[in-house]
C-alpha cells in the first residue's frame, strides 16, 4: 500500500534532485558548493509552492455530483467501473484493471536498474451514485495506492493499478459531449494524438513511411492525419456509448489534472505535509547559505 508520504512523480524527482545536489554540496567547496545549494534552494521553493497550491486547490474545491456538475474545471469522487467492451488486462498478471502503471527493473549486481516504465491510457468510468462519467487518464497525475511487487529471476515488476469498485477521485475538465463543440473537440484530440505519434518517431515511420526513405513527406503526413482522425472518432464513439455522455479529461493550460484512489481530505492533508517538508528544507538551505555568507 501507499505509505503516508510517498511522493508523486514530480515531488519524487524534486526530492531525488535535492538529495543528489546535497551530495554534490558536501563533496565540493567554493563555487560548486554554492551553485548546488542555490539549485537546492530553487527546488525547495518550487516544491513548497507547488505542494501548497495543490493542497489549497483540493481542499477549497467542493466535490461536484455528476448529475449536476457544471461544465469546466470540477472535482468528482466516486468508484471506478470498466468503460465497456474489451476489458483492460494487467500485463503483470492478466487480471482485469481500470488503469495500470508497470515499472520493470533488471538486477545489475546489487542494484535494480530501470528497464521500462509504462502505463495504460484506456478510459474508464466513475460512478458517484448520481450518474456515470468516462475518465480519460491521458496526461493525468496519478496518485494510486494499490501497489504489487513481483520478482522473477533477475527481473522485478512493480505495478500500481485501479480495479473495479476502487474509490476514484478526479480533478479536471468536465464536459458533457452533447453540450460541447464536437468539431473543435475533435480537432484538439487529433492534434494531441499526432503530437504523441511524432514523439515516437520510429513507430511513426514504421506505420506511415510508405516509400521507406526515413522521412514523412506531405502525402504520408496527410495519411497519418486521416488515421488519427479515425482513431479519435472511434474513441468518441466509445464515449457516446457510455451510460451518460460525460467525460473528465485533462484541462487546457497548466491546471492540475489529478486522479487518485484517495479521498479529497487525505489528498489535501498529504500535500500539506509535503509543503511543510519542503518549507523545512528551504529554511535549512537558507540557513546554510547565510552561514556561508557570514562565515
Amino acid at each position: 500500500m501507499l505509505v503516508a508520504l510517498r511522493p508523486d512523480r514530480t515531488a519524487g524527482i524534486l526530492t531525488g534532485g535535492l538529495a543528489g545536489l546535497g551530495f554534490i554540496a558536501l563533496q565540493n567547496g567554493g563555487p560548486v558548493r554554492l551553485g548546488a545549494l542555490g539549485l537546492m534552494l530553487a527546488a525547495a521553493v518550487f516544491g513548497w509552492l507547488r505542494s501548497l497550491h495543490h493542497s489549497r486547490l483540493i481542499l477549497d474545491t467542493p466535490t461536484s455530483r455528476i448529475a449536476s456538475a457544471a461544465q469546466g474545471y470540477v472535482e468528482l469522487f466516486g468508484h471506478g467501473l470498466p468503460l465497456g467492451g474489451t476489458p483492460l488486462l494487467s500485463p503483470l498478471n492478466g487480471l482485469p484493471v481500470l488503469w495500470y502503471r508497470l515499472k520493470t527493473e533488471r538486477k545489475n549486481g546489487d542494484k535494480w536498474v530501470l528497464d521500462s516504465d509504462t502505463e495504460s491510457d484506456a478510459s474508464f468510468m466513475l460512478d458517484d451514485g448520481s450518474g456515470q462519467c468516462a475518465v480519460d487518464p491521458g496526461g493525468a497525475e496519478m496518485l494510486v495506492s494499490r501497489r504489487d511487487v513481483t520478482t522473477r529471476g533477475d527481473m522485478r515488476y512493480t505495478q500500481w493499478c485501479l480495479i473495479r469498485h476502487d474509490p476514484v477521485y478526479v480533478m479536471g475538465d468536465f464536459a458533457t459531449l452533447g453540450s460541447i463543440d464536437l468539431a473543435h473537440d475533435t480537432s484538439r484530440q487529433v492534434r494531441e494524438l499526432l503530437a504523441e505519434w511524432k514523439a515516437q518517431h520510429s513507430t511513426l515511420l514504421e506505420r506511415f513511411d510508405l516509400d521507406g526513405d526515413g522521412q514523412i513527406d506531405l502525402r504520408e503526413w496527410e495519411l497519418a492525419r486521416a488515421e488519427a482522425k479515425r482513431e479519435v472518432r472511434r474513441q468518441q464513439a466509445e464515449l457516446h456509448a457510455a451510460a451518460d455522455a460525460h467525460v473528465m479529461r485533462r484541462p487546457d493550460g497548466r491546471r492540475l489534472y489529478l486522479i487518485s484512489d484517495l479521498d479529497p481530505q487525505q489528498l489535501g492533508r498529504r500535500y500539506q505535509r509535503w509543503a511543510a517538508i519542503f518549507f523545512i528544507v528551504l529554511l535549512a538551505i537558507g540557513g546554510v547559505l547565510l552561514w556561508l555568507a557570514t562565515g
